[in-house]
């Protein structure tokens, strides 16, 4: 059977249920736009705009800051503002970076398939739209977003390979501001386009499946199906520690959402390095985080979180 029949017959049996279950999926459609329209739209626009207006400043500059940045992370020579795109930009910027540096003949297809397992990474778009949400310390955002930051560097300092071949990435003209307004009305449109469909697929994990185990247990699986699903949802965790614990992990995993729009901007260049590295970064960034709380929360937090630990750990290092 070929992968065309096969994705045909998954996507008539997901239209069966939907029509067999139709208040399941109306209901839980709803609550998706009611998300996008009373959240993430509110929070999220306006640091689209500003992202995309920097990040375009930004990419290819040539900027001496950052080169023990990237020598740090081998990357290849001129390539820096690659992991400051991703860092800016939000998911998936810096990977669509990276898989047309690569279509433009600037990065070998080694050099893109390791960069691709660091250089995709949450924004501060993401972060301090959602982060205000979810946290009352207005402190704490920005320990994650730094935690998420150092994190992506040490993942691009421990994975394999690596080049010092010079790469000419060309500058882009500045974006301009109705520019970066109608480019960013189209990333929420593509975004609360997979927190709808998401939110739809939880509903009927919900209504099937999740309803008969743990509330952080539940929590943490709609994290790894959808980013912004699964922050959202931590405001149901009382421990401000588990909050940020959990935060920090989906920031870092992204999730099988995120993955899948990876999958779309980088085309036939695939995943490279992108699981290994997004699974290392969020192994280094939950560790950090620990250390986060230890000494801002609680003194007893290797007690309280080492079993979720060491099941991460024992997952990512499989």
């Amino acid at each position: 059977m070929g992968s065309k029949l096969r994705r045909g017959i998954l996507a008539s049996l997901c239209m069966l249920i939907l029509i067999l279950d139709s208040k399941t999926a109306l209901e839980s459609g709803a609550a998706g736009l009611q998300i996008c329209i009373m959240q993430v739209i509110p929070a999220l626009l306006p640091f689209f705009v500003l992202s995309l207006m920097i990040s375009s400043a930004f990419t290819g500059a040539d900027i001496p800051l950052f080169r023990p940045l990237g020598r740090l992370c081998r990357m290849p020579a001129g390539s820096e503002t690659l992991l400051i795109l991703g860092l800016l930009g939000g998911y998936p910027a810096g990977a669509q970076g990276v898989s047309q540096a690569y279509y433009d003949g600037q990065l070998s297809k080694e050099d893109a398939n390791r960069l691709l397992g660091f250089c995709s990474n949450a924004g501060p778009a993401f972060l301090f739209g959602i982060g205000s949400a979810i946290f009352v310390e207005r402190w704490l955002p920005w320990a994650l977003w730094l935690i998420h930051m150092v994190s992506a560097v040490l993942t691009g300092y421990l994975l394999p390979g690596g080049s010092s071949a010079t790469v000419r990435l060309p500058g882009k003209k500045p974006v301009t501001l109705p520019e970066a307004l109608e480019r960013a009305i189209q990333i929420m449109a593509k975004v609360c386009g997979w927190i709808v469909l998401f939110r739809v697929l939880q509903g009927f994990l919900d209504r099937w499946l999740l309803w008969a185990i743990p509330s952080t247990t539940r929590i943490g699986i709609i994290g790894m199906l959808e980013l912004a699903n699964g922050c959202l949802q931590l405001t149901q965790i009382g421990d401000v520690g588990l909050r940020a614990l959990l935060c920090s992990g989906f920031l870092a995993l992204g999730g099988i959402c995120v993955t899948m729009q990876t999958v779309s901007v980088t085309g036939p260049l695939g995943l490279g390095m992108y699981i290994p590295g997004k699974v290392l970064q969020c192994t280094i960034s939950m560790l950090m985080t620990v250390c986060l709380i230890w000494v801002c929360f609680s003194r007893s937090v290797l007690v309280h979180y080492a079993p979720l630990l060491i099941i991460v750990l024992a997952c990512f290092t499989a």
